[in-house]
């Protein structure tokens, strides 16, 4: 996933010390775009925001905009939703119920949701 942002430093408590991701890159001024890429080194994808100077990148265009996390294993949701807390972030309510029912919804500060859900991800 990949998306502008207009403060990555906002961001980064989010991502990294709430969500447990790890910077696992960054770049200055690379064609007037700043970025941070954030992830799991060994997962096979990484979320990156980018920032252009002079550019208003705008909150997120509704709150269904959701990036959602499965987590099978109830003690791991448990801790994941508490390290969210623990780092300030409270949980808000969704727009569509379906996501309250097994998991939490939190907003980051461009406003777009990520869910934490306590469930297995079935295709």
């Amino acid at each position: 996933m990949a998306r502008p942002t207009n403060d990555l430093a906002a961001l980064l408590p989010f991502y990294r010390d709430g969500l447990g991701f790890a910077v696992i890159g960054q770049f200055e001024n690379h064609a007037g775009f700043d970025g941070l890429m954030l992830g799991h080194p060994r997962a096979p994808y990484h979320l990156e925001f980018t920032c252009q100077a002079g550019h208003d990148a705008g909150r997120a265009p509704s709150n269904e905009h959701l990036l959602v996390f499965y987590f099978p294993d109830a003690a791991e949701w448990r801790a994941a939703v508490q390290r969210m807390q623990d780092c300030g972030f409270s949980p808000v309510a969704a727009h569509n119920p379906y996501w309250d029912q097994h998991g939490r919804t939190f907003e980051d500060p461009d406003g777009y949701r990520v869910v934490l859900q306590q469930a297995s991800w079935n295709v």
